[in-house]
């Protein structure tokens, strides 16, 4: 479920996005200040951000410039709402860093349609194409998981863990970098919560006999390998 930060200080507005957000199963978050928006942003990191140009205090341009210098949030995702519909300012809001801008009044389908396309952009490994490693397959579109016809029973956080892990294969990923992709962040978050998910992970995969494809690389993280020689530990 990607997570998406509205920030539109017209509450009219904000609850009509929400609304079609949360009905196409996203989890949505509303902020409507500048301040209020970076507070947000400093707590968890969202997969992207609907951001009004006029805002409050400092203006949504002037964020997300300020997120484009940040190593932290140099590449999250941003569309731009603004009421100027003037080709200066649509460059203006580019030039900030937006990835798309849309000018209001807008449709709210055409709104959906551009955040499923930037999303796409930007990760490409959540497109909805099956994945299969070691005999193991995880399909994103069915949220299933199994090996032949024996299907894995796993939780929405082991499922991102494991379709991170499948699409990056052969590479160590530290406990930090794993909280980053797969739990959006890891501001609040221990590095011990990867500890445990992944114990979890391998107790699912334990009936299949795909545990030992998830390998500790001690001192360094974890790796999903099709090596069968794979450490568990």
């Amino acid at each position: 479920m990607s997570r998406v930060l509205v920030v539109e200080d017209e509450s009219a507005i904000a609850e009509l996005i929400s609304l079609n957000l949360r009905h196409a199963g996203y989890e949505v978050t509303i902020a409507t200040t500048a301040d209020q928006a970076q507070l947000e942003i400093t707590r968890v990191l969202p997969d992207l951000v609907i951001l009004d140009w006029m805002l409050p205090g400092q203006s949504g341009l002037a964020l997300a410039k300020r997120w484009r210098s940040e190593s932290r949030t140099k590449d999250l995702p941003v569309i731009m709402l603004t009421a100027r519909a003037d080709e200066t300012d649509k460059v203006a809001g580019l030039d900030a860093g937006a990835d798309d801008y849309l000018t209001k009044p807008f449709s709210t389908n055409e709104l959906m349609a551009r955040i499923r396309a930037v999303l796409r952009r930007k990760a490409p490994e959540a497109l909805d194409s099956a994945v299969e490693l070691g005999g193991l397959r995880l399909d994103p579109a069915t949220r299933r998981v199994s090996v032949g016809e024996q299907e894995v029973k796993i939780g929405p956080t082991e499922f991102r863990l494991l379709h991170f892990l499948m699409t990056h294969p052969e590479r160590v990923h530290s406990r930090a970098q794993l909280l980053d992709r797969v739990w959006g962040d890891h501001v609040f978050i221990e590095e011990r919560t990867v500890d445990v998910h992944v114990k979890r992970l391998r107790e699912a995969l334990t009936p299949v006999k795909c545990a030992q494809l998830i390998e500790t690389v001690r001192g360094a993280g974890y790796r999903m390998t099709q090596q069968m020689s794979a450490t568990v530990g």
